[in-house]
């Protein structure tokens, strides 16, 4: 165990950190156990993340340092945890968290349009969804993941893997992650339950006309910034500030030559409008036709990438299926680290999943006929197996975070509907199980992105690739129903499509099923969004980030511009030198996905005891004119100066 791992790149040479020679506990109830917990915690806590600002943060460092924490500190009465344990917990674990991003992406599209779903069913498409993601992307292992080191890097899972290592040899970077898990909680607790001061404050610019400047001054935004980084976080403030600062005033500014309500609005006069409901009812369509730009660039510039995956996956495919028993390698041949789960049991899950979807009533869509199930399932695999290929091979090179998994459910999306089109099954039926065939894609995509990574940190450290595989079949299982009973929580508590809880890929996903099968969208506005991205990419700026910007609350972007700005004076106070920054940027980052677990997890509580209770009234405290908004500045000021010293702590 205490072998230091190889650094050479090719992989004739590598040596995992356990040698495949040395056999240790790996899959252990304690370790299914502790994964299954933190899967649960972290996946409520990135749904209400998702929900809110329309992305999704990798847990697996996060789940990683807490395993490892939680199993120093229970020694005594676990005995003792071995890296390799300590893996498989952050394995089952981070599956929630890609779970969770499918979830969101599209599920909640059926509450705004009034067809809330049963639980159960929410829960059997995550949960379809999730294991024929694990199962397609097994075959691609050895290829991507053995065969491909050193050229496609897998940044998370790496960096992950050197986590485990170092813990193993003695470090300790826990603490950082409990600090900004205790500080969210709290700061939630104190604005949420409590309201002690608002967390939203807002300054009125009526010299632009309709106008204003907000801050929604929350630990998790501000942890989204610091690990977004300056550049991504600037270029989304900008996109909410053209928005808010331009568009808006100028919409404002047009009704004057207006006589009538402008549709889609056609009973509110614009005049009559706040700003928030000329954001709700016009800038949403800008920003969904820039975000639906952002996602179908991103695909179209992975096309290369795509050609060679979907190759090398059939490939993968075809020389499997043609092994016989004969010339096939004996499984005690095999070394440890280089053993898949055998092909034959994952195509038969696979084709059981397919079969389960179309045989059981109201899993796609309550009132879908056997012949649109039949119609729809062969898509699902289609797509499915085509995008997890990509995404499997896309984030080995940009990792989770800029995995575009929602320009492979537009794209998902619009094959899908244009064919109900042509079938003439446009009906709320069409629309639901179109969404439904885009939830199990959406989810399969994500969370084969996420075994990838966790795939190369078991290869780094030497895990049993079979048993990391059943680990993510165990993730994905157990945390589907937790993650759609936080989905429901969160709706009855907050209404998605709020200010509150904008739901705002899910509110894309709808509006691109409504313009192939309805002709009731402003397209006008949505042509402005589309031209808005181009002009972006045409700048050399990444149109994604500047459309989510577009399309969000400007209260949303600002304190995740300062979290990025935190980080920039962090690197800048290193003075180049790169040990320095990397260390402390490491100690941000693991701060600041505390802060997002924290606050998203008492988010979720505070959803829960509304449901029960009602919602909090607080204690009734009341700021006099603006002196709420300078306490509440003031407090987020400080939390942004905690953030910065915890980067320097020794």
């Amino acid at each position: 165990m205490n072998q230091q791992p190889n650094q050479e790149h090719s992989q004739s040479k590598f040596r995992s950190y356990i040698p495949s020679s040395e056999s240790i506990p790996e899959f252990t109830i304690k370790t299914v156990i502790v994964g299954v917990i933190f899967g649960i915690l972290f996946g409520a806590a990135n749904t209400y993340l998702g929900l809110l600002v329309g992305i999704t943060v990798s847990t697996s460092i996060p789940v990683a340092v807490m395993s490892v924490a939680f199993f120093r500190l229970t020694r005594n009465i676990f005995g003792p945890t071995n890296i390799l344990e300590a893996n498989m917990a952050q394995t089952i674990g981070s599956a929630s968290s890609s779970l969770a991003s499918g979830i969101i992406f599209t599920i909640p599209a059926l509450f705004i349009w009034g067809m809330d779903p049963p639980l159960v069913q929410m829960a059997g498409l995550a949960l379809a969804g999730g294991l024929i993601g694990v199962l397609f992307m097994i075959p691609l292992r050895k290829l991507l993941i053995k065969q491909e080191h050193g050229k496609l890097p897998y940044p998370e899972g790496t960096a992950c893997a050197q986590v485990l290592i170092a813990s193993d040899k003695g470090g300790s970077t826990a603490g950082n992650v409990f600090l900004g898990l205790g500080i969210g909680l709290l700061y939630k607790f104190a604005t949420g339950f409590l309201q002690l001061w608002k967390d939203k404050v807002s300054i009125d610019l009526s010299f632009l006309g309709k106008s204003e400047l907000g801050l929604r001054g929350t630990p998790a935004l501000l942890g989204v910034g610091f690990i977004l980084g300056p550049r991504i976080s600037n270029i989304m403030v900008s996109g909410a500030a053209i928005s808010w600062l331009i568009l808006i005033p100028l919409i404002a500014l047009f009704e004057n030559s207006l006589v009538a309500p402008w549709f889609p609005d056609l009973a509110t006069p614009i005049s009559e409008m706040s700003v928030s409901s000329i954001w709700s009812n016009y800038i949403r369509y800008v920003g969904a036709g820039a975000v639906a730009f952002g996602g179908i660039i991103t695909i179209i510039r992975s096309i290369p990438t795509m050609r060679k995956a979907l190759g090398i996956g059939l490939k993968e495919f075809r020389v499997k299926l043609d092994r016989n028993p004969t010339n096939s390698e004996n499984d005690n041949e095999i070394e440890r680290t280089d053993r898949d789960l055998p092909l034959k049991p994952v195509g038969i899950g696979v084709l059981i999943i397919l079969a389960a979807l179309v045989a059981i009533p109201g899993l796609l869509g309550a009132n879908a006929s056997m012949t649109v199930r039949l119609v729809s399932v062969p898509i699902i695999a289609i797509f499915a197996f085509f995008f997890v290929t990509v995404s499997s091979r896309i984030v080995g090179l940009v990792g989770v975070s800029s995995n575009p998994t929602s320009g492979m459910t537009i794209v998902t999306l619009l094959g899908i509907s244009t064919l109900f089109v042509l079938l003439g099954w446009t009906d709320d039926m069409g629309k639901a199980t179109a969404l439904m065939v885009g939830t199990v894609v959406c989810i399969a995509s994500s969370i084969a992105g996420d075994t990838s990574q966790d795939l190369k940190t078991g290869y780094i450290v030497g895990a049993t690739p079979s048993r990391q595989q059943i680990g993510e079949l165990v993730g994905a299982a157990t945390s589907a129903l937790a993650v759609c009973a936080a989905v429901m929580l969160l709706d009855q508590s907050y209404e998605f499509g709020s200010t509150d809880l904008p739901a705002p890929q899910a509110t894309l996903m709808k509006t691109i099923i409504e313009g192939v099968m309805e002709t009731g969208i402003p397209w006008g506005l949505v042509i402005i969004g589309l031209s808005l991205a181009a002009t972006a990419e045409l700048f050399k700026i990444p149109s994604l980030p500047f459309a989510v910007g577009l399309y969000l609350p400007i209260s949303s972007m600002t304190p995740i511009f300062f979290g990025g700005l935190i980080r920039h004076f962090v690197v800048r106070s290193s003075k180049n030198d790169k040990k320095v920054e990397n260390s402390r940027v490491e100690k941000g980052i693991l701060f600041s996905s505390g802060l997002i677990g924290g606050e998203g997890l008492l988010g979720v509580g505070i959803a829960l005891y509304a449901f029960y209770v009602g919602k909090p009234g607080g204690l009734g405290i009341v700021w006099p004119d603006y002196l709420g908004e300078i306490v509440s500045v003031g407090i987020f000021g400080l939390l942004g100066y905690m953030l910065y010293k915890m980067t320097d702590k020794k």
